[in-house]
């Protein structure tokens, strides 16, 4: 068999798979050029991929590819795909172009050839793949795939208002993008789904459809009970989807990346005024500082730690000094599950929150915190550690690893001071400081974490580590100096992310660990070292978009709605159009259902000049309701022959209504003769007719549309 024969073209194929096929590749097309190119590509692209599928569907004597080889047919799509992509640099490079029709037009014109070319002949190549091969089909459907998974990669990592097309069409026209997303995920569904379907058993097609179509309004409601799937608790560094191992082991290197980086973790609405005199919001979640034997660890002595709050509600056993501090409140809610709640700097309060969105937030808390507003230069001379600690307290928290090369070297940093500060606790705390700030290297690609100490294996190795390494390395030096100190951990905000508004976005990136060490009547003060050198770039685009939109949607309906109608400026108010959808539909219902009673009803009140034309519509109407229809270009008389099988009458009431409409009126018909006749029609059709088709025929309330 020669490769001319690789496949036989079928007679004529039904109209609905072939629309439904071509429609569904053109929506990819759309929804993949929508970000691509503007709206003269698109439309182009559309264009191109359903006349493809029109000449891949022609009968077998018009069909142009029927006699080509399928590596010629590729062949000839590549080269058209080619010459679309030179015909639009000419075109934008041509002066005589730009100067006929205007650069804006000659843009759009190069735009339209280019998708136009591209989009016929991908779209033909993989249709005669799809017809000649059974590998082909996987292509068709990987095709679409394609077009719908790269319009929704861009809402990875909770971004809510991405893609922007997307995000932005939402939210002007009051809408959360979630909503258009999840609309756009549904119908990405049913047509992979109608992809698989429409070679199939066609009677079945509607069957299918609703199935699926079942299946996605399932979906929704388990979303709308269960509420969105999230990833999975975060991490000590704000990450999310690792394994609980880590709180065995902070330490993961080579695990974490920069992938979702941007992804949203947590937004933080103010209720008060501040802004740290450092450049960044530091919120704390927990601490490392007990010493397990083998790195310091979260404590399990009840003495220790007892500024940290584990739960809203839980009081407060330890309030730190309020000196140099002031109360700031503000209302926080997380997008991904925590192991704790978590506050500003020195959190003294966590109460519950009503969650004004289940489905977006998993938790919501006020958190009250008394921030610092003093100078670090006021903590020269200060004396550290609690004077209430337990001495067993006191040297928890100065434990560190069998190692002396900690002191030794705390010492060597420490000796270069002044002799004023030499034996200064904060002056030798930023002296530790510096030294880590010149000499350290931020990375992620680090080989400490499964060392003996991982702390011992940056500080002594190559110093090149992130900012787990760098707190524990400046914790255990500054313990071995006599200065109670532990790791905080939680989230480190750059100020400037705020951009003057009320709401804070903390992203997966803004994870963080730290060295805070215990002052005398000012709490545990945070002396964070910022290595100089860097060999990844932790930056991230500012959010503020979605910044502002989550915080409207945490303080509550109403200005969530405000924020909403903000974007829509005048349009269309489409909430209320979704909200009033069931009522047009109820509506639409009754109003066929009027329709069909009257036309069977206002015979028998009509005159007789009427009752040719009323009679025989209603008799027809009936016919309609169970399925027996008048076919295109089929007459009037080979009509009632067809539907003589249900209703012999109809025959007689046909050639009267022929007669009356064609000018000849039998005088001897009386309006009862009009009526007998169309009951005798009605009784037939209840005879002749299961009782399923007369329950459809009753439920129909258009059954009388398609009737002819």
């Amino acid at each position: 068999m020669t490769q001319l024969a690789e496949f036989e073209y079928s007679g004529r194929q039904s109209l609905l798979p072939a629309l439904a096929r071509a429609a569904i590749i053109a929506g990819s097309y759309w929804l993949l050029s929508l970000s691509l190119t503007v709206a003269t590509g698109s439309l182009a692209a559309v264009a191109g991929c359903i006349a493809a599928c029109v000449l891949t569907g022609l009968p077998e004597r018009e069909n142009p590819f029927k006699r080509l080889r399928t590596a010629v047919i590729l062949l000839a799509a590549a080269l058209l795909a080619t010459m679309g992509v030179i015909a639009a640099s000419l075109i934008t490079g041509s002066s005589a172009v730009a100067t006929l029709f205007g650069p804006v037009a000659a843009f759009h014109l190069a735009e339209g050839v280019k998708w136009l070319c591209f989009s016929f002949a991908l779209t033909g190549a993989v249709r005669v793949l799809a017809l000649r091969s059974s590998a082909g089909g996987i292509v068709e459907v990987l095709l679409v795939a394609t077009g719908f998974v790269i319009i929704l990669s861009a809402h990875r990592n909770g971004m809510i208002n991405r893609p922007f097309f997307l995000g932005d069409f939402a939210l002007s026209r009051g809408l959360d993008p979630a909503t258009i997303l999840l609309a756009l995920g549904c119908g990405a569904v049913l047509c992979l789904s109608a992809l698989l379907l429409v070679e199939e058993n066609r009677r079945r097609l509607p069957y299918h459809f609703a199935l699926f179509g079942l299946l996605c309004l399932s979906l929704i409601g388990y979303v709308q009970t269960f509420g969105l799937p999230t990833p999975q608790m975060t991490d000590d560094l704000g990450l999310t989807g690792n394994s609980a191992q880590r709180r065995d082991n902070p330490f993961h290197d080579g695990e974490n990346n920069t992938e979702n980086k941007q992804a949203p973790v947590a937004i933080v609405v103010f209720r008060d005024d501040y802004e740290p005199d450092g450049g960044a919001y530091y919120f704390r979640e927990s601490a490392y500082s007990q010493w397990n034997g083998y790195m310091l660890d979260f404590t399990s002595l009840p003495d220790m730690d007892r500024d940290l709050i584990a739960a809203p509600g839980a009081p407060a056993r330890e309030t730190v000094g309020s000196e140099g501090r002031r109360l700031v409140s503000a209302t926080i809610g997380t997008l991904v599950p925590h192991r704790s709640p978590f506050g500003l700097d020195a959190p003294i309060a966590f109460e519950n929150a009503p969650n004004p969105n289940n489905l977006r937030f998993k938790r919501t808390w006020d958190a009250h915190s008394l921030v610092p507003e003093f100078d670090l230069n006021e903590m020269l001379g200060r004396p550290v550690g609690n004077p209430d600690w337990p001495e067993a307290v006191r040297q928890e928290y100065l434990r560190l690893p069998d190692d002396a090369r900690y002191g030794e070297l705390a010492r060597e940093i420490v000796g270069g001071l002044r002799p004023q500060y030499a034996a200064d606790p904060f002056a030798r705390a930023w002296a530790i400081k510096n030294y880590l700030d010149r000499n350290g290297i931020y990375s992620l690609a680090n080989e400490h974490a499964y060392a003996e100490d991982p702390a011992a294996s940056f500080l002594f190795g190559d110093l090149t580590g992130y900012c787990m390494h760098f707190a524990f390395a400046s914790t255990y030096m500054l313990r071995s100096l006599g200065i109670p100190a532990r790791v905080g951990i939680g989230y480190s905000v750059p100020a400037a992310n705020r951009a003057g508004g009320s709401s804070l976005l903390i992203q997966a990136i803004h994870g963080h660990a730290w060295p805070e060490i215990y002052f005398e009547g000012y709490g545990w003060v945070i002396v964070d070292p910022a290595p100089q050198r860097t060999l990844v770039d932790m930056t991230t685009d500012p959010q503020n978009e979605l910044q502002q939109l989550l915080g409207d949607m945490l303080r509550g309906e109403a200005a969530f709605e405000e924020f909403l109608q903000e974007q829509a400026g005048y349009t269309i108010n489409w909430q209320f159009v979704l909200g009033a959808l069931p009522a047009l539909l109820a509506a639409l219902v009754l109003a066929g259902y009027a329709v069909k009673i009257y036309r069977l009803w206002i015979p028998a009140a009509a005159g007789l000049a009427a009752q040719h034309r009323l009679s025989y519509r209603a008799a027809v109407d009936r016919l309609a309701a169970v399925g027996v229809r008048r076919r295109f270009g089929e007459s009037r008389e080979a009509f009632a022959r067809r539907a003589s099988a249900t209703a012999p009458a109809l025959e007689t009431l046909t050639a009267w209504h022929l007669a009356h409409a064609l000018g000849e009126r039998p005088p001897s018909l009386s309006i009862e003769d009009w009526n007998a006749t169309r009951r005798r029609v009605s009784g037939e059709i209840s005879g002749n007719t299961g009782t399923g088709k007369k329950i459809l025929a009753i439920l129909n309330p258009f059954s009388w549309a398609r009737a002819k």
